[in-house]
C-alpha cells in the first residue's frame, strides 16, 4: 500500500515531507476531510507524534505518518521543546514565539540549540518511530523569510545563514525533519 495520511494540516510540513517521499501518495488531513484539532497533550515529542498518528489511524484505518518537532535551546534548559508551537501562549504565532526566544537569549553568549523531529508511522501491525536532529545556534536576530516556525533564528552548524534564508532544497539536505524522513524512507524501501 503506497497511500498514507500525514497527520498534520501544516502545508509547509506537508511540502517538505512530500518532496522526499517519492512513489508514495501522501494525503493531508484536509484531503481526508479531517478538520478537528488534535490535542497534543504529550510531555515529549514522541508522545505527541504517537497521539496524532493514533488519532488519525483509528479514524481512517489507513497507515498514518505524524511528526512533532521542537526547538531545544541548551541555556533555556531545553525550552521551548515540546511547547515550541505555543511557547508564548496557546494562540501564539511563529513571530511571537521567535520574539520570546530572542528576548530570553538577549544577554546569553552560549547560543547552542538543536532542532529535533520525531516521526511516528502507525499501521495495523505496529508503531515505528524515526528521529532526526540538527545542532546549531540561535541567531541574534531574525533573518530570512523562507521556511516556517523558528527557521529565521536557527543557524545549523557549519552554515553561515539561518534556515529562514535557505531554499527548501538547501534546508532539506540538512534539516532535522529531512533526517527523520530519510530514516522513514529507508524503512519503507525495505
Amino acid at each position: 500500500m503506497n497511500k498514507y495520511i500525514f497527520a498534520s494540516s501544516n502545508q509547509n510540513k506537508l511540502l517538505e515531507i512530500s518532496k522526499q517521499l517519492s512513489g508514495i501518495t501522501l494525503l493531508s488531513l484536509l484531503d481526508v476531510g479531517y478538520y478537528d484539532e488534535i490535542i497534543e497533550s504529550g510531555s515529549t515529542l514522541t508522545e505527541n507524534a504517537l497521539i496524532k498518528s493514533n488519532t488519525i489511524y483509528n479514524k481512517y484505518s489507513l497507515p498514518t505518518i505524524a511528526d512533532d518537532t521542537g526547538l531545544e535551546v541548551y541555556k533555556l534548559d531545553g525550552r521551548p521543546g515540546v511547547f515550541s508551537a505555543r511557547y508564548s501562549g496557546e494562540q501564539a504565532n511563529a513571530s511571537e514565539n521567535i520574539k520570546k526566544v530572542l528576548h530570553e537569549m538577549k544577554e546569553v553568549t552560549d547560543r547552542r540549540a538543536r532542532f529535533k523531529t520525531v516521526i511516528c508511522l502507525k499501521n495495523n501491525f505496529q508503531e515505528l518511530f524515526f528521529e532526526g536532529t540538527v545542532e546549531g545556534l540561535i541567531a541574534n536576530e531574525k533573518s530570512g523569510d523562507a521556511g516556517f516556525g523558528y527557521d529565521p533564528i536557527f543557524i545549523p552548524n557549519g552554515c553561515q545563514k539561518t534556515f529562514g534564508e535557505m531554499s527548501l532544497d538547501e534546508k532539506n539536505k540538512i534539516s532535522h525533519r529531512s533526517r527523520a524522513i530519510q530514516k522513514l524512507v529507508d524503512y519503507l524501501s525495505i
